[in-house]
Order: structure tokens, then C-alpha cells, then sequence
């Protein structure tokens, strides 16, 4: 398996703090999506960042490849609804990861 870092981006800078009930419930779908492939042993690690200058979420996550993150990125409600979210994948190429 190989270990990537993901960065998932808000349509607005102010998302966290006006997102409308159906974002709301696109993130409580997201988060879902993530706790399930936790679950299957994908994601080690998921969750918001706050900054200065706005939120985004982060996420560790081991598959065979690239296209592998890609797909799973690609399949992630916030991606699917067309809102203007974006996910940036890249490679930890020396990632560890301890049990």
C-alpha cells in the first residue's frame, strides 16, 4: 500500500461558518463516507483544519496507487454533488503509519 495525503477544499472560504442545512448534510454524509473506509483500513486519519484564512479538511489514506486515491476521492459526496469542492492527492512517499 502505498500513502497519500489529501486536501479537500470548501466552494467558499467561509463554508464552515454558512454552510446551508444541505451542506450541512453533505458533510455529515462525507464524514460518513471517510468513517467507512476508515473502517475497511484505508483511511488512517481524517478531519477539519482551521486557519487564518479559512477551513479544509485533510485526510491520511493508504491504497495500491494513485488512481486508487483518486477513485476513492473522485467517489466522495462533497466531489459527487457538484458544489465546487476540490480534493488535491499527493504522495508520501517515506509515510508511516504505525498500528
Amino acid at each position: 500500500m502505498k500513502t497519500f495525503f489529501c486536501k479537500l477544499l470548501p466552494p467558499r472560504a467561509t463554508f464552515p461558518t454558512d454552510m446551508s442545512p444541505d451542506e450541512a448534510k453533505l458533510m455529515s454524509d462525507h464524514a460518513a463516507y471517510w468513517q467507512d473506509w476508515m473502517a475497511r483500513g484505508n483511511v488512517v486519519a481524517f478531519g477539519p483544519v482551521w486557519e487564518d484564512t479559512g477551513a479544509y479538511g485533510i485526510g491520511i489514506v493508504q491504497f495500491d496507487d494513485e488512481t486508487g486515491a483518486r477513485s476513492f476521492a473522485d467517489n466522495d459526496p462533497t466531489i459527487k454533488a457538484g458544489l465546487g469542492f476540490r480534493v488535491e492527492i499527493s504522495p508520501m512517499p517515506r509515510g508511516v503509519i504505525t498500528p
